[in-house]
């Protein structure tokens, strides 16, 4: 099995989120389900407190004798405050 790096971006909660966030709670509270576009902002999972995943845009790099990950610091989305790299396998 290998190893694959991942990179995640994280964003604080915001006046967007929160708002999305007290639908949510009030629908779960009313045992129904969140509106569809509720749903997509949270990636249909439970709204995590310390802010919202964001995808970051990237390519694999190599050249003779290394590998990696690039990615051009004008790609990252403003409200992203946290870069996460991790490897799994």
């Amino acid at each position: 099995m290998g190893m694959s790096t991942h990179i995640k971006g994280f964003a604080p909660p915001d006046e967007r989120w929160q708002q999305m966030k007290t639908i949510w709670d009030a629908c779960r509270a009313a045992h129904i389900d969140p509106p569809a576009d509720v749903e997509r902002f949270f990636d249909g999972a439970e709204p995590n407190r310390n802010g919202q995943e964001v995808d970051i845009p990237h390519r694999d790099w190599q050249d003779d004798q290394r590998q990696g990950i690039e990615i051009r610091t004008d790609d990252i989305p403003e409200n992203v405050k946290v870069i996460r790299f991790y490897n799994s396998w």
